[in-house]
């Protein structure tokens, strides 16, 4: 094709041998394409800053979709290159990602739970990810094209924090994203940052599902009284002033941390807990989001 490959290679007399870069830009597209067009739902994890317990979120809400709402073909995508946690909260670490015919398989967790991480690559845990965005926006590209998914109910994809590579590669990438959930604290530091993140969502088209406010409070295991650690109802108040849905508040619970340590995801060991029940309640907001936003968009065919 001599460096003027139009795109159309499937249209090429010469597309068995052109060794393009184009052909193989095109030809991962189509793969992207065919992959992403198996996942019914994706949905974006985001934070404005980081140390809100965004990853906690993601892994709990996949984690409620497998348990009480039977989505039992549910994926994360952890797209944190330079510090992937998913592997951890989950117990998957030392996993490594196997080839196959098709493509690359993820590793399954929990409640079968397919993850594909960053981590799984590293040789231990003090290899550092030095790299640069075109190389980022490559890995997550091949996260999406040449691993096999499958068909999943559910794709949710764990961000890093701000508005930089690694969300905007996502964004790019899959067009067709349902939306994102904006994880924040009531602290006003945070509340701050939130606005860039929501403008992010809006600027790339993409819906804001809404906001989750984390450590909302401490409720004593003991007597049951509420402290609120970090203040209280900042991501309401957010909410209502960029005109977002908010979907609900989960407080602070000592054994969230502990069970992110050990592997062990949250809501599977606390099904009863006040956290737990936060978590089912903002998956019914998030249900009701999607079954209305699939509403608008037959309606608007």
């Amino acid at each position: 094709m001599n460096g003027e490959c139009d795109g159309k290679c499937n249209s090429c007399s010469q597309v068995n041998e052109c060794t393009d870069p184009q052909k193989e830009k095109w030809e991962q597209e189509q793969r992207l394409k065919q992959k992403i067009s198996k996942i019914k739902h994706k949905i974006a994890v985001i934070s404005g800053k980081g140390g809100v317990g965004k990853s906690t979120v993601t892994v709990n809400l996949a984690m409620a979709f497998a348990i009480y709402k039977g989505a039992n073909k549910v994926g994360i995508l952890d797209a944190d290159i330079h510090g992937p946690t998913v592997p951890k909260m989950l117990g998957l670490k030392g996993q490594k990602l196997q080839a196959n015919p098709t493509g690359i398989s993820p590793v399954t967790g929990p409640s079968g739970i397919k993850v594909v991480s960053m981590d799984f690559l590293l040789p231990n845990d003090a290899a550092p990810v030095i790299w640069r965005g075109p190389l980022k926006m490559k890995a997550i590209q091949q996260f999406l094209s040449d691993i096999t998914w499958g068909e999943l109910d559910f794709l949710f994809v764990d961000l890093p924090p701000g508005t930089g590579d690694e969300p905007l590669s996502v964004m790019q990438l899959i067009p067709d994203m349902d939306g994102v959930v904006i994880v924040t604290i009531p602290s006003e530091v945070s509340q701050n940052v939130v606005k860039k993140a929501v403008t992010f969502a809006r600027r790339l088209g993409v819906p804001v599902i809404g906001i989750v406010e984390n450590m909302s409070g401490f409720i004593c295991p003991e007597c049951g009284a509420k402290v609120d650690i970090f203040k209280v109802g900042g991501g309401q108040k957010i909410a209502q002033d960029l005109s977002v849905p908010f979907l609900g508040s989960i407080p602070i619970d000592p054994e969230i941390c502990s069970d992110s340590d050990k592997g062990t995801p949250f809501i599977a060991e606390h099904p009863n807990s006040p956290a737990t029940k936060a978590f089912t309640e903002i998956v019914k907001k998030i249900e009701n989001f999607l079954q209305h936003h699939a509403l608008k968009e037959e309606v608007a065919k």
